[in-house]
């Protein structure tokens, strides 16, 4: 046996996304409980230049801020998990509406590759999209699929078999944003936090969810809450946005 990749397979819900799985992996497939929780997880492999590709299809989700079960399984899997690559599929039809995902994802500085399904339905609305510029933006390896017709799915095994050269675009946020971040960035930096983005940390601390710090405990055995020199360094970057005119709910927004 070659060596293992693991790739985590994202994206909104009704994307086409089990199609894709199905493609990759054909039969070789199992559908599991994941840990702890009452959703079930499917996964699946296949062999590409000598190399096993294990594909997990996590739930469909529109976000990485869960308002469901399953969408809060991805959000652990896709922000605690190991894995090498994320495979984030996109309706070509709406793909506006995936775009706020796929910006989520970006921070967690993940190698990412973005397969845009759908060409075919796409086409017959008149819908044209220009995957090279689309990558450009995004800062991501960009790949068409017609995934039920089959078209496009050796050339997705050809892209997740290299390593990407693209420069990921991170998100710049207003300036009052990005200096509360940097506060709290400042703070954090000196700490080990097993293999997460600090930038993408520190956002998630600005933003306060409970149920986010529940996992985060989850995954590094200890509440980050009662860290007094990080919290600090939290309310510190709220005042200063306070003073700036932007409360916690213009934030989140």
């Amino acid at each position: 046996m070659g060596e293992i990749i693991k790739i985590a397979l994202s994206g909104n819900p009704n994307v086409g996304k089990s199609t894709v799985f199905n493609a990759l992996t054909g039969l070789k497939q199992h559908t599991g409980n994941w840990t702890g929780k009452t959703v079930d997880i499917a996964s699946g492999e296949y062999e590409y230049k000598e190399k096993i590709y294990t594909i997990i299809d996590v739930p469909g989700t529109y976000s990485l801020t869960p308002h469901s079960k399953e969408e809060c399984v991805s959000r652990d899997f896709l922000c605690f998990s190991e894995y090498d690559k994320i495979l984030v599929v996109c309706d070509a039809t709406s793909l506006e509406r995936n775009l706020y995902f796929i910006e989520q994802v970006k921070e967690l500085e993940k190698e990412i590759v973005v397969a845009v399904n759908l060409l075919d339905e796409a086409k017959k609305k008149g819908i044209s999209i220009n995957l090279d510029l689309l990558s450009y933006e995004l800062g991501v390896t960009v790949i068409g699929l017609e995934a039920r017709n089959n078209i496009g799915i050796e050339e997705l095994k050809c892209v997740l078999s290299g390593k990407s050269k693209k420069q990921i675009k991170p998100i710049k946020y207003q300036k009052e944003v990005e200096d509360a971040l940097e506060i709290v960035f400042s703070t954090i930096f000196k700490y080990n936090f097993d293999g997460l983005s600090k930038r993408w940390l520190s956002l998630r601390l600005l933003d306060g969810d409970n149920e986010f710090f529940k996992s985060l405990k989850e995954y590094m055995g200890y509440d980050i809450r009662e860290n007094i020199s990080v919290m600090k360094s939290v309310d510190k970057a709220y005042n200063y946005l306070n003073e700036k005119g932007i409360d916690k709910e213009e934030l989140s927004e």
